[in-house]
């Protein structure tokens, strides 16, 4: 008898175990916040060059290099969640058509210590859960990340050039001519462990 309560106990024992385990994975991995907590939202226009200086001043933009160039102006703005714990964002603009992000981005905030243009895995680990992301072949590009969710509003400019057939073989990004209808922006929700918490659809 005692025999048997010991081992009725012992498995009492290993699947409350188990059960800590799986509910502390579900805690670590859990998104601190939703998209709703943001209520994020994004404007693009195509611009002259004045406006883009004047929208990203005192920090420099991209030039135009000849007539058939776009430049595109865009800005994401979102509310600071009230407990934003170990969180960083990602902003992406991207060719929808094409699948294919911009070769260079210009970027201001309220907060530009912390906010700079990169890329990094978390891109590749949002695009497998999210099918709306663009493909593999758009992460050539760049994209936005803020190391701080304080950082909003930030404002981005990029210039797309007309597709050269020489330069066919170099790196596949996003060129002219688009429309603003033709470009997604996206916002990627990422914890400090790099685990890619949520992605929303903020434009196109």
């Amino acid at each position: 008898m005692r025999h048997r309560v010991g081992l009725v106990v012992g498995v009492v024992v290993l699947l409350a175990g188990v059960a800590v385990i799986a509910g502390w994975r579900w805690w670590a991995g859990r998104a601190p916040y939703g998209p709703e907590a943001l209520r994020a939202s994004a404007r693009l226009q195509l611009v002259d060059q004045a406006t883009a200086d004047a929208a990203l001043a005192p920090e420099n933009t991209q030039a135009t290099t000849g007539d058939s160039d776009q430049i595109l102006l865009g800005s994401v703005t979102w509310t600071v969640p009230p407990a934003p714990e170990d969180t960083t964002l990602r902003i992406v603009l991207a060719d929808k058509r094409r699948q294919l992000l911009p070769g260079f981005l210009a970027v201001k905030s309220s907060d530009q210590p912390n906010v700079f243009t990169g890329m990094d895995g978390s891109l590749d680990r949002a695009r497998q859960r999210y099918d709306w992301l663009p493909g593999e072949a758009s992460w050539s590009g760049g994209s936005i990340i803020t190391s701080s969710v304080q950082a909003s509003p930030v404002t981005f400019q990029t210039v797309l050039h007309a597709e050269r057939p020489e330069t066919a073989g170099g790196p596949q990004v996003a060129t002219a001519p688009v429309t603003t209808e033709d470009m997604l922006v996206a916002l990627i929700c990422v914890g400090g462990d790099g685990r890619v918490h949520w992605a929303q659809r903020l434009l196109n």
